[in-house]
């Protein structure tokens, strides 16, 4: 359950990161960034999760790293009279935990509980891809493209030996990062729509693997699922993320393939494809033998609550199916 204090600090995270992409001025920005540091940082401590305290430091030691690089490119730009736009897109890369400063993103992930997970994996991006989108120009464009480049092939190759299902999900989430960097070159909207999109796939994954209390590949073939029906519904989602047609993951990954396409961006449209089948692979690899590997029959019944949560999943992932025919319906 929720304590008055968790509330607290999750209202004071909200307002840090409107106050990051509604302020005109990079004081302003950096303020609600600070603001949003603080109140994660009791979120994410818990006395019943003994590895909270090392991620807590963990994450506080990087996200004060990448506050002294954007307080430092102010002095390099009033006295060098050079741009400091580079200094804040690689201290921006390094909050957010894009390739190739990722090396803190998986080991915080691991000492976390599902629900934090869920906060570092998508409102904890909004705030540093924002900023990162008002620092064009032509240097920070070869760093964005260098650092979507290495996040999809580290966030695909670094996933294929990962046992730990929040490591996989840290990995999938710096590949899929590597997507969202593209989406921002293109346009907000675009990328808008992509972290929507894999806010909600992600976030039912979590909820799932947090009520089903699995934090282990092999806990995803033993006994460890009450129903059939949560079973099913956690390999959906897997697919969903790994971006499978027809679901839902698969309609934002095909946005961005089409506007790189009209862009000519084929390089970086091929490094973006080929880690997405490798990313692919250990969906499928984790789906096929938690499919083919036999367990108990299991004889639970599902509560309401329940059923209505996999219910608005499946609708969720099922969405691109849905929506033809309810076009059809209307016209």
């Amino acid at each position: 359950m929720l304590n008055p204090a968790q509330v607290l600090f999750f209202s004071t995270l909200i307002l840090g990161t409107l106050i990051t992409f509604s302020s005109s001025s990079w004081f302003t920005a950096w303020l609600g960034l600070e603001l949003n540091l603080l109140s994660f940082i009791p979120i994410i401590s818990s006395k019943f999760n003994q590895y909270s305290a090392e991620a807590s430091l963990k994450y506080f030691l990087i996200q004060a790293l990448g506050t002294a690089m954007i307080l430092s490119s102010a002095p390099s730009f009033l006295l060098f009279e050079s741009s400091p736009n580079l200094l804040i897109c690689l201290a921006l890369l390094l909050k957010m935990g894009a390739a190739p400063v990722h090396f803190w993103f998986p080991s915080v992930m691991e000492g976390m509980n599902w629900p934090q997970c869920i906060i570092l994996m998508t409102i904890q991006k909004i705030a540093p891809m924002l900023m990162l989108s008002y620092t064009h120009s032509p240097l920070t464009l070869s760093l964005i493209f260098f650092a979507s480049a290495a996040s999809s092939v580290i966030g695909s190759i670094s996933g294929l030996n990962q046992t730990l299902i929040r490591k996989i999900m840290a990995y999938s989430s710096i590949n899929h990062m590597a997507w969202m960097l593209a989406a921002i070159h293109i346009n907000e909207m675009m990328w808008m729509t992509y972290f929507l999109v894999y806010s909600l796939v992600s976030s039912s994954i979590a909820l799932i693997m947090h009520s089903q209390q699995i934090f282990h590949f092999n806990q995803l073939s033993s006994h460890n699922f009450k129903t059939p029906e949560i079973k099913m519904v956690t390999l959906i989602s897997f697919l969903s993320l790994g971006g499978l047609p027809p679901f839902l993951g698969f309609i934002p990954k095909w946005l961005v393939i089409q506007e790189l396409s009209n862009n000519k961006a084929f390089i970086w449209l091929s490094i973006l494809l080929i880690s997405a089948l490798i990313t692919l692979f250990y969906y499928l690899r984790v789906t096929l033998s938690t499919l083919t590997l036999s367990s108990p029959k299991i004889k639970n019944t599902l509560p309401s609550s329940s059923k209505t949560l996999l219910s608005s999943i499946l609708f969720i992932n099922f969405f691109p199916i849905f929506l033809p025919l309810s076009l059809t319906f209307f016209t």
